[in-house]
């Protein structure tokens, strides 16, 4: 699935943001018997209903053409939201020295499954957060990365 993102990705990035979006993130999601094609997008004064409608009505013709997807899916356009999930490296880049929480697959060394802290480092292997104390967490073991917004 992760080839059908790349895919789209790359189809639609210069086209929304040739009108003043961001592409945040491609999701191509299978959950029950639906498949699911999520795109979210992103601009500095945030989006809105019509935003994500703009870019609806944008890519639906395009991604119809293209026909990448094969089997019936839901298109979604919204927003990443406040606590944005963090799947890129950009989107790492862009967080660094921000607060984040990262849920691990199983329980690490320290029999932790979660770690909520300040996003200081990250390379292929790992990625460190300030805690209590300084955290290296193995990037093959972490399931989740998100941005936390403290209200």
């Amino acid at each position: 699935m992760a080839n059908i993102e790349e895919k789209v990705e790359k189809l639609l990035k210069p086209k929304i943001e040739a009108i003043g979006y961001e592409l945040y993130d491609v999701e191509y999601a299978k959950e029950g018997k639906n498949y699911f094609l999520r795109i979210y997008i992103d601009k500095k004064d945030g989006i809105d209903l019509k935003d994500c409608e703009k870019v609806n009505d944008l890519i639906n013709p395009i991604l119809d053409e293209a026909n990448y997807i094969k089997e019936g899916y839901f298109l979604e356009v919204s927003s990443p939201g406040i606590e944005r999930i963090l799947r890129k490296e950009k989107h790492l880049k862009d967080n660094l020295e921000n607060e984040v929480l990262v849920k691990l697959f199983k329980k690490d060394e320290k029999n932790n499954k979660e770690y909520q802290g300040i996003l200081k480092d990250f390379n292929e292997e790992y990625i460190e957060l300030q805690c209590e104390d300084e955290v290296k967490i193995d990037r093959k073991n972490i399931a989740q990365i998100k941005t936390i917004y403290n209200w």
